[in-house]
């Protein structure tokens, strides 16, 4: 029997395979197996390492016909191997020829040892004797005993910490040596896995599509919040496909969703069949298919023709952010006489700096119709792309906003009914709200509850100073998704939106995105029932205010230190109070579904345009792919 099992995990890396494989048969210390396990590559990996098994007899290759992640490859590992002592060598990675060396004598002088790691190269030319900070150890570096546990897959938790995946429990065995010696290199690019995985540049969505998963996961990153998409989109996953209306649509979604991307079950509920034709590489919270909640069917296929050929679609509705733009121009371009519409959330000014705005300016002025997410920001594009502004070829509705089953849940008893004190939540980013804007709360007895696990770690020296200055009155909770906004934040008197003061002095042309945004925020603290804190910009164009003041939903304040005046008046708080309770449901999708879908209609009356429209039976929805 081998004395060392080598496990190497590859996904899509046929480039880098040569390099790794090179390394292996050049280890000084030769009684070791390894088996390379390809984790579903749609490129050559398999080939080429199937030319180094004929080579080496020591080199074994097990191809996963689909790709099952990185604790799956890992453990499929171990399983075809047997040798007492296990080294991993990802293909992106490489060691040096003493590597395996060096570890085996280790473990061989130190018998209470469970695990031996290298120090390391990374990043092009840096050395770490230690496992590196932000990082931890890398399976490179490491060779342990074999034990009885194995390697946490994505059917339990996606992750990038190793120490949650193996780690901590092989520590349970025994004590971790190092060898003190660089003797490997973990190869710096950008699809390493853990970038793949990080918010911000990464995240569920980013992983989702990269692998194509199709079902609901558990994700938590070293940076990002805990999400559950198992329990959170159970209802939806649990609910069947609606029967098709008689004159049902068949809507294309192009794009990415967003935060609140299951809001589109609300179109699916009222008879009307979905598609998805997904943009590539989207941001963490830009979500796409295959979506974790089901009742969408994507396109097999991303060229544009064909897509729209294979899902017949009477219109095709284009969306959201910034970064779905250059992707839904594309889709505008290739499209052949879909009747088009472009939703757009956030925001020009960026599209601006990163190159997008003519893409944007196609997408305003070429699509059949075009929906602003605030009236401000409609009369914003008035300005900068004239004559896009034809108002049979517009509509405002905010973009975002939630499904209206998160609100359906009982208030919980306010903290202040029981110490007294005033208690005002954010969640999310505290924007506007300084350190020494929270001592300024603290003097009036106004708490301040800051949501948000990932955030918080974004504004880590903010939170520092304002404990620094206002101790005891900034209190931090871990993010609480859909299913726990109402009763977790009702518990609070108030909350806030963006704090911030205008400067357009009512000119249109010099608002920036404060002054058109209507923050995601809005619909949370809705759905709480909290009365919202803004600072008053009266004279100035502000889509917060003016949405707020047609609602009567907010707390409107001119400086800091009036907030705990304006809260503590009782007869102001329980008529705004009321006032969010009323129209909560307003800052629902499903509020507006059906505005919605009489635009999809006016557009496709006015363009004359749509496909034959064929009643889906009920074997053929039971049939329908689902993810």
């Amino acid at each position: 029997m081998p004395h060392v099992a080598v496990v190497m995990p590859t996904f899509d890396q046929a480039a880098f395979v040569p390099r790794a494989l090179a390394s292996l048969v050049a280890q000084s210390f030769t009684d070791w197996e390894a088996v390379a396990v390809d984790d579903g590559s749609p490129d050559e990996t398999a080939a080429i390492v199937a030319e180094w098994v004929e080579r080496d007899r020591r080199i074994h290759l097990v191809r996963l016909p689909a790709n099952e992640g990185l604790g799956a490859a890992l453990n499929h590992g171990l399983d075809a191997t047997s040798a007492p002592l296990v080294a991993y060598l990802p293909t992106d990675d490489s060691w040096y020829p003493d590597h395996l060396a060096s570890l085996v004598a280790l473990l061989g002088e130190r018998p209470d040892a469970v695990l031996a790691h290298a120090g390391l190269r990374h990043h092009y030319n840096r050395e770490a004797l230690e496992p590196l900070a932000e990082d931890g150890l890398q399976l490179v570096q490491v060779l342990h005993r074999r034990t009885a546990d194995r390697w946490m897959e994505r059917a339990e938790l996606v992750t990038d910490d190793l120490g949650t995946m193996l780690f901590d429990r092989l520590r349970r065995s025994g004590s971790f040596v190092s060898t003190a010696t660089v003797t490997c290199e973990w190869v710096d690019h950008p699809a390493q896995l853990h970038k793949l995985l990080r918010e911000p540049a990464g995240g569920i969505n980013r992983y989702r599509q990269r692998f194509g998963v199709r079902h609901p996961l558990r994700f938590h990153t070293t940076t990002g919040d805990r999400i559950d998409e198992w329990t959170r989109y159970a209802p939806f996953r649990d609910r069947p496909r609606s029967e098709a209306a008689p004159d049902g649509l068949r809507i294309l979604l192009v794009g990415e969703l967003a935060y609140n991307a299951d809001r589109i079950v609300a179109l699916e509920e009222r008879g009307h069949s979905l598609f998805g034709l997904w943009m590539p590489d989207p941001y963490w919270y830009n979500t796409v298919g295959p979506l974790p909640f089901g009742h969408v069917t994507d396109a097999t296929t991303r060229d544009v023709p064909a897509a729209i050929a294979e899902t017949r679609p009477d219109v095709v509705y284009a969306l959201l952010n910034w970064q779905a733009v250059p992707w839904a121009a594309h889709v505008l371009r290739e499209n052949r006489g879909v009747p088009f519409v472009w939703h757009y959330k956030e925001g020009p000014f960026i599209s601006l700096e990163k190159g997008h705005w003519p893409d944007l300016v196609a997408l305003t002025t070429g699509a059949d119709g075009v929906i602003h997410s605030s009236a401000e920001m409609r009369d914003w594009f008035a300005t900068a792309v004239p004559g896009a502004a034809d108002p049979d070829r517009m509509l405002v509705l905010d973009g975002d906003l939630p499904k209206a089953d998160w609100f359906d849940a009982p208030f919980s008893d306010r903290l202040s009914g029981a110490d007294g004190a005033i208690h005002t939540v954010v969640p999310g980013r505290p924007i506007g709200l300084h350190p020494e804007t929270v001592a300024e709360l603290a003097a009036q007895d106004v708490h301040l509850h800051f949501y948000g696990d990932f955030t918080r770690g974004q504004w880590r020296s903010w939170v520092e100073r304002t404990n620094g200055i206002a101790p005891g009155y900034l209190h931090l909770h871990p993010t609480v998704d859909q299913s726990g906004w109402v009763r977790e934040l009702s518990r609070y008197d108030a909350g806030w939106l963006h704090v911030f003061r205008s400067r357009n002095a009512g000119d249109i042309r010099r608002a920036d995105w404060d002054d058109l945004n209507i923050p995601a925020r809005m619909a949370t603290l809705a759905a709480a029932g909290l009365p919202m804190l803004q600072r008053d910009n009266a004279g100035s164009i502000v889509a917060t205010q003016s949405l707020a003041r047609a609602l009567r939903t907010s707390i409107f304040f001119d400086e800091i230190g009036e907030v705990g005046s304006r809260l503590g008046t009782t007869a102001e708080i329980e008529s705004v109070r009321t006032a969010v309770v009323r129209t909560r449901q307003q800052f629902t999708f499903d509020a507006h579904a059906d505005r919605l879908v009489a635009f999809f209609r006016s557009v496709i009356d006015r363009t004359g345009r749509r496909c034959v429209p064929r009643r889906r039976s009920r074997e053929e929805a039971a049939a329908s792919p689902s993810p």
